[in-house]
């Protein structure tokens, strides 16, 4: 590895996030320690290291006063801050169980990356005038039904996996597959949502994607491997798979999303000379969506992902579909 940044890791070069899951081929032995340090810390980190955001990004001060706008970011950042942290935690039992040191060196990174988009995610909601002190508390009080109903089911699923049965190729698909698949485009409509509003919040999505980018394609390229090594795993992961996308199918994400959509569209409402004919995905402008239109195009581009790696793997997209009623 010499000192240049990799071009998916630069802050200027890197692809968008629905670009670079679905067109990168990056392995652990390619995102090791040394790549981390060198092309993430020194790269994507450098003059963003303690924010997320560079200096110069700032927070507007619309955003720091009461109203839609901002409840709607304090629950969007709130939310994905502990959506991180537990995801931090769930991947110490990656970091021992990983079968290499590539492996190991990969996961051990991707824990650090997770726990700084905690980070960022908490401080960001500082940044709008949210008490540091009470910061942790209020974070938990706000997201308890949140936590309960969503992601407590998620986190007991993915340690019966990789805890309980000590699967780790299974646990790569739940992490993967399952879980950032679904939340990586949410990932990216919250960048293409607060880029043409708030400067430091985009920043902050932008590099959290760059990211997420790296965690994607590296795990879809441990479990093509395994397969290939071992394909008398691969109906066992296509069962992982089928009961990931079932338990997706029953956790009322949607009804949290939609919540603070709806509250982002009274706020946008209120700052439309800020917006303007900003589009939020070609052809469209972010003013004439809905909170309903924007939550189905992060499905349709989870969708589009899914169909792309599944296809990287070697293993049918079908499994990721919902079964029919009855079936």
């Amino acid at each position: 590895m010499t000192g240049s940044v990799a071009p998916e890791a630069d802050w200027d070069k890197a692809p968008g996030l629905l670009d670079g899951a679905k067109e990168l081929t990056l392995g652990p032995d390619d995102c090791d320690l040394a790549y981390w340090f060198t092309s993430v810390a020194q790269g994507t980190l450098r003059d963003r290291g303690a924010t997320g955001h560079h200096a110069d990004a700032t927070v507007p001060d619309f955003l720091k006063a009461p109203g839609p706008l901002r409840d709607a970011l304090i629950l969007e950042f709130g939310f994905r801050g502990l959506s991180e942290e537990i995801a931090t935690r769930l991947l110490g039992h990656y970091v021992s169980l990983a079968p290499g040191v590539p492996e190991m060196e990969f996961y051990a990174t991707q824990l650090i990356d997770e726990a700084r988009h905690a980070r960022v995610f908490r401080n960001h909601l500082v940044e709008l005038g949210e008490p540091a002190g009470t910061l942790l508390k209020d974070i938990d009080e706000m997201a308890a039904d949140y936590r309960e109903r969503v992601l407590d089911p998620v986190v007991d699923f993915t340690l019966d996996i990789v805890r309980d049965q000590q699967d780790f190729p299974g646990g790569v698909a739940v992490f993967a597959i399952v879980i950032e698949g679904v939340l990586a485009p949410a990932a990216e409509l919250s960048e293409r949502k607060w880029t043409p509003l708030s400067p430091a919040t985009g920043e902050i999505s932008r590099g959290t994607a760059i990211d997420e980018i790296r965690h994607l394609t590296v795990a879809s390229t441990i479990l093509r491997d395994h397969v290939a090594a071992h394909p008398e795993y691969r109906p066992r992961l296509l069962e992982i798979l089928r009961a990931g996308v079932k338990l997706w199918d029953e956790v009322p994400d949607r009804e949290f999303v939609i919540h603070r959509e709806e509250l982002f569209q009274k706020g946008m409402a209120d700052h439309a000379d800020k917006i303007g004919d900003y589009e939020i995905w070609p052809g469209v402008r972010m003013l004439d969506t809905t909170p309903e239109q924007r939550y189905d195009m992060a499905e349709q581009w989870t969708d589009e992902m899914a169909e792309s790696r599944m296809a990287y793997m070697g293993l049918p997209v079908e499994v990721l579909s919902s079964p029919e009623p009855g079936a």
